[in-house]
């Protein structure tokens, strides 16, 4: 506990505003403690072994992927990235250019190796990279346009772990290594043989924009890379750049930058095509170049300072192995215990992927861009800022897995959003490049707010925080702030008639029409902010939330027992086609969509007619193969068993879903990972509970995967979760008893879990069948 207390100590300290000679004694003086008492600690309990940072980066190859609607699906977009978790910048080997919508800096089976990124790639999205850059190795002759000096890309002898990165580049007899801290890299480059040996930087812009500038005489490189909004205000500036500041350990002999294949001696350059910076080196055979760099939201200066403060002149080694143990700490607030070790090395993948966002977005000093600002620099007092909340995703099981194991963090994230919505005017919908987008559907800023104060997460303005999400709820903003991404999309219509019609099309967001869809959304929204409105004694806000919790009454088709798109004078939409995409719903189908009101499950039950109407549907669902868990509207529905009179179904289908949606190696994810969400799901499922309805506080049941689990809570107390089986392919429960006292619901409280203590799951091979 000594050990924990003083990482956590030191965490806080290195982020937030000491003076710089303080926090760098103080820092170096950690890196030891880390090393020398951190090592011995960890050493016989290792769980960073079990992480596999490829899985993800090429084509699922699970059982399950086969059945997949949309084939785009299959790529989970994940990248093998080196960092600490929630980093300002993940360093990812690459082997894709470009800055491009939907395409990862890195996949598996690429060919081409394009150098060292400094990536701010949102992990398993489909979005884009931004303010990046690359160093780049190569020996021989200078060679700067990226066809001519891309290396072969082989796996062989390659390593890759969450804190470091090897790989050879046989073409030019180079070595390249990297480790980070929050928001810095190192990089280490040696030579094999003797020869002459070139660093490539280049900010990765796709818009012929960015600046980099060599220092010769102190051998230090900066620059930047303009990020540019996507989504709403496509192409527009963002009010921020991606910064960097470089320091070589080496005097390099020659210098110059490059647009393309045009190579000059300037020492500088700015808004050209894939331009860039290169130094020359004269390297004997076993010589090594180490390259530190420092990245930053807000200027130069602040990477500088960065660096000087997480790194300054450390080794690779020591940088490593302190971010080994930060690592370490985070992964090994569970330990699994069990005879598969296939299962663990799923289980601790996932739960890396679930650690990777939001991110970082201040700097040591606390300085962060203003949200949708212009430039503008802003400067925390205490905690630290974050963004990249891809919310429509995380909100489901992301997001509760860090109010679970970090609610410190979940506090910093909550009190992130309040700051964005105080700076741009509106609480955002999904806040990615640290601006407002209407890139997906619903309001879940809210639903996460409402979520995190349920369990006692307060530390931040409740007032303020409670002014935004209604705001949201209850006002259209005007034309302009609206086409900027601002309020709810269809909040009008929506108001009017109680769900958003046919006839509103929503032409002012990236996903357009999908309108029950929204409805179904907004309607939990609704209910999340009617939970705080309750406690907070907003009487008159609560009715009327309480009142429209229920909308998603209105695009339910009694007839057709389904959720269904409707027009504006009551009528319904036709022709219906239940298991086709259509254009009312988002990402999936009519009859997937309809079991999406985690709220209210009693009251979907009676407008389906009964529990057993509802058992039914789901093994409709189930049998037509229209389960799609390679997307999130559905993540929720095998667990809605639980409120039928075969709860064992439930048990039944996660079995089979952590058994094929999940595996090992590049291929190991189903669909695409959304910032963590897809592997959140799994450590969950995996442990024995999901929360279906974040806000509530209330997780639903499953049998676990893993024989023993102890999940260490950030309160002092720990969490064992025991599972006994009749036989080995036991998965039915015929009780489960909590600090000895049998659980009558298939359900648990956020509270008995944070209590801590020991949850019992016995397994039987039948179900009990009532």
């Amino acid at each position: 506990m000594i050990f924990l207390s003083h990482i956590k100590t030191a965490r806080q300290f290195i982020t937030r505003g000491q003076n710089k000679a303080t926090r760098l004694i103080f820092y170096t003086g950690i890196l030891f403690f880390l090393v020398t008492v951190g090592c011995e600690t960890f050493a016989q309990q290792s769980v960073i072994q079990y992480v596999q940072p490829f899985s993800g980066t090429s084509a699922s190859t699970t059982l399950a992927s086969q059945h997949i609607e949309d084939k785009t699906e299959r790529l989970a977009n994940t990248i093998p990235a080196v960092a600490p978790p929630f980093s300002m910048t993940q360093w990812t080997p690459q082997t894709q250019l470009s800055e491009k919508k939907c395409l990862a800096p890195y996949y598996y089976n690429n060919k081409k190796f394009y150098g060292i990124r400094a990536s701010h790639w949102i992990s398993g999205s489909c979005t884009q990279d931004y303010g990046s850059f690359t160093i780049m190795p190569i020996s021989g002759k200078l060679r700067t346009s990226a066809t001519d000096y891309a290396a072969d890309y082989t796996h062989t002898g390659e390593v890759a772990t969450p804190s470091y990165y090897k790989t050879s580049l046989p073409g030019y007899n180079l070595l390249a290594e990297a480790t980070a801290t929050l928001r810095c890299g190192l990089i280490k480059v040696t030579a094999l043989k003797a020869d002459s040996v070139y660093l490539l930087i280049t900010p990765n812009s796709d818009q012929a924009k960015g600046y980099i500038k060599i220092d010769r005489q102190k051998g230090e490189i900066s620059g930047y890379n303009p990020v540019h909004r996507i989504y709403q205000g496509w192409g527009q500036p963002a009010g921020f750049s991606g910064y960097f500041f470089i320091r070589i350990s080496k005097v390099f002999t020659t210098s110059g930058v490059f647009s393309g294949a045009s190579v000059s001696a300037d020492q500088s350059v700015e808004n050209q095509k894939d331009l860039g910076a290169y130094l020359g080196f004269k390297l004997q055979k076993g010589e090594s170049i180490s390259i530190y760099a420092g990245t930053s939201f807000t200027s130069i200066a602040a990477a500088k300072l960065n660096l000087e403060t997480e790194i300054n002149s450390a080794g690779l080694a020591t940088i490593v192995s302190a971010t080994n143990q930060v690592w370490e700490r985070s992964l090994g607030q569970i330990k699994v215990s069990d005879a598969s070790e296939k299962n663990k090395r799923i289980f601790y993948t996932a739960l890396y992927h679930a650690q990777q966002h939001p991110r970082l977005f201040n700097d040591v000093d606390g300085g962060y861009p203003e949200f949708g600002g212009n430039y503008t620099k802003k400067t925390l007092k205490q905690g630290n800022y974050y963004d990249d909340f891809s919310m429509w995703d995380i909100y489901r099981a992301q997001l509760p897995l860090v109010e679970l194991l970090k609610p410190d963090l979940a506090n910093d994230f909550a009190n992130s959003l309040v700051l964005k919505g105080q700076q741009g005017g509106w609480l955002p919908i999904f806040p990615c490049w640290n601006n407002y987008t209407a890139a997906m559907i619903g309001d879940h800023a809210t639903a996460f707010l409402a979520s995190a104060y349920n369990k006692g997460i307060r530390d931040y303005d409740v007032k303020e925080a409670y002014r935004l999400m209604r705001q949201n709820a209850f006002q259209m903003p005007d034309s302009a702030q609206y086409l900027n991404g601002k309020g709810r999309r269809g909040i009008n219509s929506y108001l009017k008639y109680g769900y958003i019609p046919m006839e509103d099309s929503i032409p002012d967001a990236f996903h357009k029409k999908e309108q029950v869809s929204r409805t179904l959304e907004y309607a939990y929204d609704d209910y999340a902010l009617a939970t705080v409105a309750k406690d907070l004694g907003k009487e008159s806000d609560y009715k009327q939330l309480k009142k429209r919790s229920l909308n998603y009454k209105n695009v339910f088709d009694q007839q057709e027992g389904m959720v269904k798109g409707r027009f504006a004078d009551g009528n319904w939409y036709t022709p219906f086609y239940p298991d086709h995409r259509e254009p009312y719903i988002t990402e999936g189908t009519p009859r997937q969509y309809t079991f999406y009101v985690p709220h209210d499950i009693p009251g979907l039950i009676k407008l389906m007619g009964g529990e057993k109407k509802l058992e039914n549907k789901l093994d409709s669902l189930f049998a037509k193969k229209e389960y799609w868990h390679g997307n999130e509207p559905g993540h929720q529905i095998p667990f809605l068993y639980n409120y039928t009179h075969s709860p064992w179904k439930t048990q039944l289908q996660i079995s089979r879903i952590l058994a094929e949606e999940y595996s090992e190696g590049s291929g190991g994810l189903s669909g695409n990972d959304d910032a963590g969400q897809m592997s959140a799901w799994y450590v969950f499922a995996a442990l024995g509970f999901y929360p279906v309805d974040p806000v509530s506080g209330n997780y639903q049941l499953t049998s676990p995967l893993f024989k023993q689990a102890v999940i260490s809570l950030t309160n002092g107390k720990k969490l064992t979760i025991t599972t006994i089986r009749k036989g080995k392919k036991s998965i039915y429960s015929s009780k489960i008893t909590l600090n000895g006292k049998s659980l009558t619901k298939n359900q648990i409280t956020h509270q008995s879990l944070v209590h801590g203590g020991e949850l019992i799951f016995y397994l039987q091979d039948e179900p009990i069948k009532r």
